[in-house]
């Protein structure tokens, strides 16, 4: 049993910051909120009812029309011809974006049908290998199987794409399916049987090339096309593929270089669900969780899943900290990031005879073995901001940043240093999150680096850094959990494990743009670039859920999600439990960080059994979790606006492929049920096991489920006993499992009991209206 003092669980909320970001860890974007335009106006996303049934077009014109009564006649467009409707959302939620003052948003407010109104934000923005990382193997397995994604269209909500990049070239990609209807209408970009939409939802501005390159990077990573010679600086040398080669894309321009606005957002999401994508790849997250009604992303995302797409969202980049999770709404698949068996080495020679087995990614100066005097400042604590460089000529330069922007790095080799060796904080620990600082630079771990900090206090100790253009694949252990990546419990919801699953997401190699220069390096196309986030881990997923679809079209979201969950790796490549940045061996708060555990490819389409969950029992969850105001913002269903027609579904008892309880008092029981997908006839039976912990039970009834033809349902009881005492200071994680195990099939479902503290202190106030988003992009 693990714990730890609930201030500590707290402090992300308490200190938080708001925003919305696409992040590189490490970056410190700007952060704002509110969308101002001219004359004093900003801009508001307001929620009304649905439009009364006027039958006078085609549904869009009444429902923009029905918005725009909202607009006093004369303000629909300004004085400086600026439209005030910004956007007329039909499908992602029942209202629309514009540009009000104060005193106009006043009376728009009064306006029979007028719900809610809330500020727009601006949201700072948050491969070769990782494919057969994962399992994938050409012609053979899920990528056989599902004839690489075929048929399957995956959306992408980020900052534009290069159009141009070979790995959206359609080579043995088949036409669109017949029900798609999205199109290259009103762009430039190069459109075809693989990029067969782009659309642009900022405000004035039709451009969807990517300045920014992002959205290639995460595009080209969930279904980019096979590109052969792909590397960077000549490293990481191979075939470049998305997880989904032979799937769609669609890219929804909702980003710029100064960030992404929730109007936005909520357009692109709006067009993805009448455009008929199947899956959206969202690599946005928050810092600070809002309740759902104030969330747009939520609730576009539950009217995008409850029309069978599967949304993908990033847990965020504000690890190691506790509770730091944003997208935390049970109907989206959150994604944590883990780092892959990959690293490009280069290893410093230190006077005694020891090697340091380094990374960077320029390794262009190849040094002639020549050893160089190794300095390192006690004075300045070991870091990069160097005051006095007249020290330093012609010696190989041993700091930390800290925090200190990667400018220093410049200073320092512009003070006539040999070299630079940057050892990560010791947050970081063994993540190395590379950057291309240029030649003679080379990142080391913590580990690593107080082993040549105790070699520089020596007596005239040297070093020579050696690149030989070395990419190490098999590199043990792996997967870990990246040390940015956000970690649970979830605040909006404990009941609920989140993230849910983890993807590579550190030094992920895939495309980018032959515009955008990578950081000090020239791209020469086709171009490729190694950047990390959960902005990286996101696609995996996407691509894997297309992978799925693809083998099962009529599964819902829910089941999707849970065939990933269930069939996911809770060990590394060495066969021990996943660690974190740290390599701890016992990882506290196990499932808060890694969700159910890494996705495994090789069993994902296969799971054998799956938690399925309707639109209804998310309605009855959010009645139970909020109230019914919400249903007419969130769930929009005429048939599901009253919390007494609906189930009550508390948070443990949502039918989730795991399973969290807040422990109060024993015995406390679970009702899950689970859809036979596998053989018809198939026999199960429970495995349950649980920390050593004497005073607690885990049982289920029936231990055994027969199932005798596909579709059959099955209900099973999970039960905590035994006697617990809450601690009077510290909340307290129990971890256990529950495995369903054939002879063909094991569904493992991890088990969390979070026991709280005896007397729990208050909770952390939310934010105020308008001050929500910080989503991660990297």
């Amino acid at each position: 049993m693990a714990s730890l003092l609930p201030i500590l669980l707290l402090t992300a909320f308490l200190s938080s910051k708001p925003a919305l970001c696409y992040i590189n860890p490490g970056a410190t974007p700007p952060q704002k909120i509110g969308t101002k335009s001219s004359g004093g106006r900003a801009t508001y996303i307001v929620f009304v009812e649905p439009p009364p049934p006027l039958g006078h077009g085609d549904g869009e014109d009444d429902h923009r029309r029905w918005h725009e009564s909202f607009l006093p006649l004369s303000e629909l467009a300004g004085s400086d011809d600026e439209p005030r409707l910004v956007h007329s959302y039909t499908e992602a939620v029942s209202g629309f974006a514009a540009r009000l003052t104060g005193g106009e948003l006043d009376a728009v407010s009064k306006k029979p049908g007028f719900v809610r109104a809330i500020p727009d934000r601006t949201l700072q923005l948050m491969t070769t290998h990782t494919p057969e990382f994962l399992g994938l193997r050409k012609d053979a397995g899920l990528w056989r199987d599902s004839g690489y994604g075929k048929g399957v269209i995956v959306g992408v909500l980020d900052t534009g794409i290069d159009s141009s990049h070979p790995s959206f070239d359609d080579r043995g990609v088949p036409p669109p399916p017949a029900r798609w209807k999205g199109s290259c209408r009103d762009t430039a970009a190069r459109c075809n049987n693989k990029l067969i939409g782009v659309k642009s939802f900022i405000p004035g501005d039709n451009d969807t090339s990517d300045g920014v390159g992002h959205g290639t990077h995460t595009a080209s990573t969930a279904a980019g096309n096979f590109v052969d010679g792909a590397a960077v600086n000549g490293l990481g040398v191979g075939t470049a593929a998305g997880i989904a080669p032979g799937a769609h894309i669609a890219m929804y321009r909702v980003c710029t270089v100064e960030g992404c606005t929730e109007s936005a957002l909520l357009g692109g999401i709006d067009e993805a669900i009448k455009d008929g994508v199947d899956v959206l790849s969202i690599s946005l997250g928050s810092s600070f969780a809002a309740d759902y009604d104030k969330d747009p992303l939520a609730i576009g995302a539950f009217s995008a899943v409850s029309k069978g797409i599967v949304v993908v969202c990033a847990a965020g980049n504000n690890g190691p900290a506790f509770a730091t999770l944003s997208n935390e709404a049970p109907w989206m698949v959150t994604v944590a990031a883990s780092s892959v068996d990959r690293r490009f080495s280069a290893p410093t020679r230190l006077g005694d005879g020891r090697v340091i087995d380094g990374e960077a990614l320029d390794q262009a100066s190849n040094s002639s073995g020549k050893a160089y005097p190794l300095s390192y400042s006690k004075e300045q604590a070991g870091l990069c901001e160097i005051a006095d460089t007249g020290d330093i000529k012609g010696k190989i330069v041993l700091c930390k940043l800290e925090g200190s922007p990667p400018t220093v790095v410049d200073n320092i080799k512009r003070g006539g240093a040999a070299g630079v060796v940057l050892i990560n904080t010791d947050l970081l620990g063994y993540t190395t999150i590379l950057r291309d600082y240029g030649s003679d630079v080379v990142q080391v771990t913590v580990a690593d680096g107080a082993r040549m900090i105790e070699y520089a206090g020596s007596r005239n100790p040297v070093a020579t850094i050696t690149f030989k253009n070395r990419t190490v694949l098999g590199v043990r252990p792996a997967p870990t959990l990246a040390a940015f990546s956000s970690r649970g419990p979830s605040f909006l919801n404990v009941g609920i494990l989140k993230p849910d699953i983890m993807a590579p997401g550190l030094n992920i190699l895939a495309a980018w743009p032959s515009s955008v220069a990578r950081t000090d390096a020239a791209a020469a196309p086709p171009s490729f670039n190694v950047i990390s986030g959960t902005s990286m881990a996101t696609p995996h997923v996407s691509g894997v859920a297309a992978l799925v679809k693809s083998v099962h079209p009529d599964w819902s979201p829910a089941a999707i999600k849970s065939a990933i969950l269930t069939t996911s790796d809770e060990v590394d490549n060495t066969g021990g439990p996943i660690l974190d940045e740290q390599h701890n061996k016992t990882m506290l708060f196990g499932p808060f960080n890694t969700g159910a555990g890494h996705v495994n490819l090789t069993r994902a389409a296969d799971p054998g059994l799956v938690y399925d969950i309707g639109v209804a029992e998310y309605a009855g969850f959010l009645c139970t979790l909020v109230g019914e105001y919400v249903l007419p913002i969130i769930v929009r269903n005429s048939s599901l606006q009253s919390c007494r027609d609906l189930p009550r579904v508390g948070q443990s008892h949502l039918n989730y492929p795991s399973i969290t309880v807040e422990l109060e008092k024993t015995p406390f029981t679970v009702n899950r049920t689970v859809t036979n997908v596998g053989p018809a006839e198939s026999t199960y039976t429970a495995n349950v096991t649980l920390a050593a912990e004497a005073s607690l039970k885990l049982s289920v009834s029936p231990e055994t489920l027969v199932f005798s033809k596909a579709g059959e349902k099955k209900t099973f009881a999970v039960t905590v006993s035994g006697r617990f005492t809450k601690a009077a200071q510290a909340v307290a994680v129990l971890e256990g499992s529950l495995r369903w195990v054939s002879p063909e099939h094991v569904v493992r479902s991890p088990v969390v009991l979070y026991i709280p503290v005896a007397s729990a202190p208050p909770s952390p106030p939310m934010p105020a209206v308008g001050t929500r988003r910080g989503d991660n992009w990297a």
